[in-house]
C-alpha cells in the first residue's frame, strides 16, 4: 500500500525514526514496548530505507511504501530540516529505524511524549538497541 509522503516524517538520529501518520499497517504493526532500554527486534518486519522509496514490510500482505525522495526529513536534535541520504546512513549504521504509527504527525518532536505510555499508538519493524536513543528520549 502507498503511503502519501506528507503522511511521514523521517527522523535523524543514532537511532533514526520514521513517523507514520494515518497508515494502513497501523493495526497489523506490534506495540512498542521498551524494556531496560532496549526495544526489541520485530519478527517479520523489516525496513528498506532507500532515496526514492522506503518499505516498511511485514508478515503476508501487511506492509507500506512512501515515495521517500519527496517525504520530510528533519534532524533529531534540532528539528530543523535534514537530507534523506544521511537518514538512510543512520538507518544502515543502526541496523534498522524504529517506526512510530500514529493516527497524525506531531507538531513538534518530543519523544518523552511519543514514548511514553497512554498516548498514540507506538510500533515498530526492525528494532534495535535503544541504548542510544533518540535525542530527549526517556525510556525508563
Amino acid at each position: 500500500m502507498l503511503l502519501p509522503p506528507e503522511q511521514a516524517l523521517f527522523v535523524r538520529g543514532t537511532v533514526p525514526a520514521l513517523l507514520l501518520a494515518a497508515a494502513p499497517v497501523h493495526d497489523d504493526l506490534p506495540v512498542l514496548a521498551v524494556t531496560d532500554g532496549e526495544v526489541p527486534r520485530c519478527d517479520g518486519w523489516s525496513i528498506v530505507p532507500k532515496l526514492t522509496l522506503c518499505v516498511v514490510d511485514g508478515p503476508g500482505e501487511a506492509g507500506v511504501v512512501i515515495p521517500s525522495m519527496v517525504a520530510p526529513v528533519v534532524d533529531g536534535d534540532q528539528g530543523l530540516p535534514a537530507d534523506l541520504a544521511d537518514w538512510c546512513e543512520d538507518a544502515e549504521r543502526a541496523g534498522g529505524a524504529v517506526v512510530l504509527s500514529l493516527d497524525a504527525l506531531p507538531e513538534s518532536l518530543d519523544w518523552a511524549h511519543l514514548l511514553r505510555a497512554g498516548t498514540s499508538p507506538r510500533r515498530l519493524p526492525p528494532g534495535t538497541d535503544l541504548t542510544d536513543r533518540p535525542p530527549g528520549a526517556d525510556l525508563t
